[in-house]
């Protein structure tokens, strides 16, 4: 059998109760010439059980398991490891891709080649009810885009493979345990690669606002050496100095307020 052209990625902890929707919505895509590549980052609550049924009756669905928690970070790059497609689509268990998602992806990458990955804009769903509709970045986002923040929805995207090979994945360290999409993006851009945000919801994006507000202090530490690294490499200093402690500044908005500035920033950058 030929290679599928496109491998979808995505890693798993307990995700048991939720992780079928985000299974059927890769299932029910218009597009069919794929892989999904699931790693179970040891789980305690038969979620590769689940898997390994699953893959019995679609074989498209190919289980990995880690052998303790590792990570997401970790964990992705474990799924490239065996991914074989030419494209890498990201997906989390929690979120649910529109049918057409990867047809409308795969034929952006077919025909523009100058770009070496395309996200979307997103749909975001409080797990009862979609709260806002097509919350959008730029269409063309710059080096100094990433000032702000990441300029594309990690799980709504789709990669060149032999791009993600050439910065080696995803990077391993103390401060990407909440910030990898956003490391990588930046990392890719720094090496003279560009991404494109297509101005349609493709994707339905869980945002637990309860989670949020309990984000530990020491992933907003972790983001700002991440951003630290990311300016530096981009040549985004001395402006970027403005930016880094961006984190812990945002740590003190209550996130309903928060997620209304993102909004509106976003809305504002593709006018």
């Amino acid at each position: 059998m030929s290679n599928p052209k496109v491998s979808i990625i995505m890693g798993v902890y307990n995700g048991k109760e939720r992780l079928l929707s985000a299974i059927e919505s890769i299932q029910n895509q218009t597009f069919k010439d794929w892989e999904f590549i699931i790693c179970d980052d040891g789980s305690s609550d038969g979620t590769f059980n689940l898997l390994v049924s699953l893959a019995k009756k679609d074989p498209r669905i190919k289980p990995l398991k880690n052998p303790q928690n590792l990570g997401l970070t970790k964990t992705l790059n474990h799924c490239l490891t065996v991914a074989k497609g030419v494209y890498i689509a990201r997906m989390d268990d929690d979120d649910y891709s529109y049918p057409d998602r990867l047809q409308i992806q795969v034929d952006f990458l077919d025909a523009q080649p100058e770009f070496d990955f395309v996200s979307s804009s997103v749909d975001i769903f409080d797990g009862k009810n979609v709260v806002y509709k097509q919350v959008a970045r730029r269409e063309q986002p710059k080096k100094t885009d990433f000032l702000w923040g990441s300029c594309f929805v990690h799980p709504a995207t789709v990669f060149r493979a032999n791009k993600l090979k050439d910065v080696k994945g995803y990077r391993f360290a103390k401060e990407t345990r909440r910030a990898e999409d956003y490391d990588l993006f930046m990392r890719m851009y720094a090496s003279g690669m560009k991404g494109y945000n297509i101005e349609k919801s493709l994707l339905r994006y869980y945002v637990n606002s309860d989670a949020m507000k309990k984000r530990k202090f020491k992933y907003r530490v972790d983001e700002v050496i991440v951003r630290y690294k990311g300016f530096k490499n981009l040549g985004l200093f001395p402006k970027g100095y403005l930016y880094i402690i961006k984190p812990l500044i945002v740590s003190l908005i209550p996130k309903g307020i928060l997620i209304n500035l993102q909004r509106k920033n976003y809305q504002q950058a593709v006018k």
